[in-house]
């Protein structure tokens, strides 16, 4: 893939996380049961908020590191861009493993669900959204592997080597002291 459709897609990856991430909280916290109230609810819902936080400075880098591949290209203002959207993207696949997606998590998710009611449909709801945020995660995670392979290929294009050579060029070393002094004694 060409550099700057590496970085598109890039771009584009992040924005369906982006979408993703939106739809879920949409889910958890617009289309809970009127009826209760539950604290997983607002815990979910802060973990996305968080996460969509560290999507757009993930996002921004991205388009970032998208410009400095444009003309004029800017490799080490893309690598600089493209190491922030990795640094804040790894936070978010932590933050996603640990706080929505991890087997405590989901599970509580179900318990919240033997509430009966209203309740059964939008735990599984929520537990359905949070599972297929790991598809955009995925993609994000390969688009952000062929952005680094891209850069890698064009470093290693634009390397330049130097060699030295004394063509034509006689070194002649000047006569010691020692030698200076016996040739004028003899």
């Amino acid at each position: 893939m060409a550099l700057e459709a590496s970085f598109r897609e890039l771009s584009s990856q992040l924005g369906k996380l982006r979408d993703m991430l939106l739809a879920l909280r949409l889910t958890i916290a617009e289309d809970k049961p009127l009826k209760g109230e539950a604290a997983l609810v607002d815990q979910f819902e802060d973990s996305i908020l968080d996460l969509l936080g560290s999507l757009d400075e993930s996002l921004s880098a991205a388009r970032a590191a998208q410009k400095g591949v444009g003309h004029p290209l800017n490799l080490d203002g893309a690598r600089r861009a493209l190491t922030t959207c990795q640094d804040q993207f790894h936070q978010i696949e932590l933050k996603y493993g640990e706080e929505l997606a991890s087997f405590e998590r989901l599970k509580d998710l179900e318990r919240l669900g033997t509430r009966g009611g209203e309740w059964r449909p939008w735990a599984a709801s929520a537990k359905d959204g949070v599972e297929q945020c790991r598809e955009p995660l995925d993609g994000v995670s390969r688009a952000l592997a062929a952005c680094w392979q891209e850069i890698a290929e064009r470093v290693g294009m634009t390397s330049v080597s130097v060699q030295a050579t004394n063509i034509g060029q006689k070194i002649v070393a000047r006569a010691t002291a020692k030698e200076m002094v016996e040739e004028s004694i003899s």
